[in-house]
């Protein structure tokens, strides 16, 4: 006699419907999501708990309104060159002068505005053109020369420090015209009643968050025609409940005050451009292909030298103008400006999520391992905590988000 063997094998239950509920179904749905976005959701998951972290432990001075501001002041720069060294270290190469062409840009300026009297929107285009040069310069070195990046920008490191001592002659120089000092410090002007809110920062948070709305639906709806993995519905609504959330915050805040910085739509306009040329243009879908896999990019036809002297001369252009907003914030060009700037910058991207070994990255990761320095930073000064403390705990912090991607490339190699 025979057995009938599939009536005795239950049928695997449907998500939420299993034994546990629908609320364990959900919750697992969840975490199984959140394992395969591993890399997209963990830095804003580690940036919104170091937020609620530092808020409690400063007994919420990390969230007034003025450090809210100041936060977005003091690291402008920093974020200006995180997006450009995010390019560079997703085509598989580092930029170590970064810092040093800042502090060589802002003694430029100081040389062509305070001593020679040059009107500051034809010194600032010639600044960004020297920058556009000493990048492409380096770019020269490495694309079509072949000299390592790490090699070339060290050098760089070196020759621009020297120039800018040589230019400053050692001394700090100053000041700087008022109209370039409000790109640094500046606010955007109140228009419309009074509603004890910035009514132009509040429109521009709202139309932000249309966007975010809207781009983020789009790129899943694209994911989905391309036959991508994409995260579970439910988490994914959850994600953007989040965003909207926080810019939401973000954007009340800055409005309860002085409203949004000059320098926070500079960004918000590099973030959307560099953001939009990653995703949609060829010449980032050739970024991200040199960085990946640089042999099958050039079977595949990449002019990989040229895209190489391309993302040097970016850079070039982005040091020159964070060399611009530094030199402007603190209203004086100094040969000691810019130290570290490089460090900060490479540490932003790789806790953004760019990988070491190239071809992984985005500009938003970028901005949120800025701001999760820059949140350090601030909250750890907010409670008390040592300058010698802060660097090792900053130092554990880029370590453990290298160890993550190195943990999640052998997860997902496995």
């Amino acid at each position: 006699m025979s057995t009938d063997v599939t009536a005795k094998t239950p049928a695997p239950a449907p998500p939420g419907k299993d034994g546990a509920g629908s609320g364990g179904g959900l919750l697992q749905l969840m975490l199984d999501g959140m394992r395969r976005n591993m890399r997209q959701y963990g830095m804003l998951m580690a940036l919104g708990l170091i937020v609620v972290l530092f808020a409690v432990w400063s007994d919420g001075d990390l969230l007034l309104p003025r450090n809210v501001s100041n936060l977005v002041l003091q690291n402008s720069y920093i974020l200006i060159l995180a997006i450009g060294m995010m390019l560079v270290i997703i085509a598989g190469h580092i930029d170590l002068s970064v810092g040093s062409l800042t502090a060589f840009i802002g003694a430029t300026a100081a040389v062509l505005m305070v001593n020679n009297d040059l009107p500051w929107p034809v010194a600032v285009i010639l600044c960004l053109a020297i920058g556009a040069v000493a990048g492409s310069v380096q770019g020269f070195f490495i694309a079509y020369l072949g000299i390592p990046s790490f090699i070339v920008t060290l050098a760089g490191m070196l020759l621009f420090r020297g120039l800018t001592e040589i230019f400053l002659k050692g001394q700090t120089l100053g000041p700087f015209p008022k109209d370039l000092q409000k790109i640094a410090n500046g606010f955007l002007p109140e228009v419309g009643p009074n509603t004890n809110y910035h009514n132009l920062t509040l429109l521009l948070g709202f139309a932000l968050i249309a966007f975010v709305v809207y781009q983020e639906v789009r790129d899943r709806k694209r994911q989905q025609e391309f036959s991508l993995d994409v995260p579970p519905l439910k988490l994914f609504l959850l994600k953007l409940v989040a965003l909207v959330a926080a810019v939401l915050v973000v954007t009340l805040l800055l409005a309860s005050y002085k409203g949004a910085p000059v320098v926070l739509l500079i960004l918000g306009v590099l973030v959307v451009g560099f953001g939009y040329l990653m995703r949609n243009a060829i010449i980032g879908r050739h970024i991200y292909a040199i960085g990946g896999n640089l042999p099958a990019a050039k079977l595949s036809g990449v002019k990989d030298k040229k895209v190489t002297f391309l993302v040097f001369l970016n850079m070039g252009m982005l040091a020159a103008l964070a060399g611009l907003v530094f030199a402007a914030r603190f209203n004086a060009a100094s040969p000691k400006a810019g130290l570290n700037f490089e460090l900060e910058a490479i540490a932003a991207s790789f806790i953004g999520g760019a990988s070491m070994s190239g071809g992984v990255g985005t500009v938003l990761g970028a901005i949120i391992g800025g701001l999760v320095l820059g949140v350090l930073n601030n909250g750890m000064n907010l409670v008390g905590i040592g300058t010698d403390w802060q660097q090792v705990i900053k130092g554990a912090v880029l370590l453990a988000a290298v160890g993550f991607d190195v943990w999640n490339k052998r997860r997902v190699g496995s």
